[in-house]
């Protein structure tokens, strides 16, 4: 199943099952027992929102093979964990805004991103599918001057408001440690891999980080981006405003956010 979060014409926000025109809204819980209610909104009638407001948003670094080495990096005997806060969280169609206070080094991350659908905490890897819900796709769009030279670590670069795009919607039933993933700039390929190229899988990830911190159904696991990021180019492949961004996952679909920039 493919769930989306909606926003209706009459102003309801729900989550709703995905159909070739449209949605049906689910009858019971997300996290718990749900089905496609009868009624049918048309696709024009409805607004796409990202598919889930986050408790959490936790994020890896590093985490393919391909993205390491062009990065300079020997590949992590552990998850490299970092945290995007809430005010990243943005949904499909929305712009992406290049900050007023650092706005020339901005760089796209297509990444698959996993949605947890039950409170987690201490999980084997053999325990962690049944508590991922589904999954979606991301962009851990970054600001590398703050990033990586001005601050010396990650959390400013990584939480200007809108650097977390997620959608279009949560993809059900599908093993993510093997899809194409894509990020197209402008039209044109410039991150092109597969999940399997990943050093650490989605199971293993669960759990890892829930003998770190407790997860909760609705968090977020942003789980790495392949190699092809703007940082990596020469010159370099900076954001700007006009852009489009398109990252675009097998089994999952595309979510596209344009780029503008955020006035002072």
């Amino acid at each position: 199943m493919r769930i989306a979060r909606i926003r209706t014409s009459d102003g309801t926000v729900c989550h709703a099952a995905v159909e070739a025109a449209g949605y049906r809204p689910l009858e019971g819980e997300l996290f718990g027992a749900h089905r496609p209610g009868p009624r049918f909104v048309a696709a024009a009638e409805a607004e796409l929102l990202a598919p889930v407001v986050p408790p959490q948003v936790v994020a890896i670094g590093l985490n393919y093979r391909k993205h390491a080495a062009e990065s300079g990096f020997a590949l992590p005997t552990a998850p490299v964990v970092f945290v995007k806060t809430i005010n990243t969280v943005i949904g499909p169609g929305a712009p992406v805004l290049l900050p007023a206070m650092a706005p020339n080094e901005v760089d796209y991350e297509a990444e698959l991103v996993i949605v947890i659908g039950r409170t987690c905490k201490n999980v084997s890897e053999q325990q962690a599918a049944d508590h991922i819900l589904g999954y979606t796709c991301g962009n851990d769009v970054s600001a590398r001057d703050c990033q990586l030279r001005l601050d010396k670590q990650w959390a400013r670069g990584k939480c200007f408001d809108t650097f977390a795009p997620l959608g279009p919607w949560i993809a059900t039933g599908i093993d993510g440690d093997h899809l194409d993933i894509r990020m197209r700039l402008n039209g044109q390929t410039v991150q092109a891999s597969n999940t399997a190229d990943m050093i650490f899988s989605c199971r293993q990830l669960v759990s890892y980080l829930s003998r770190c911190m407790t997860l909760y159904p609705g968090s977020v696991i942003m789980t790495g981006t392949p190699e092809g990021v703007g940082m990596s180019r020469q010159p370099p492949l900076w954001l700007k405003e006009g852009d489009t961004m398109t990252v675009e996952i097998e089994g999952i679909g595309a979510l596209t956010n344009p780029v503008r920039r955020e006035q002072a």
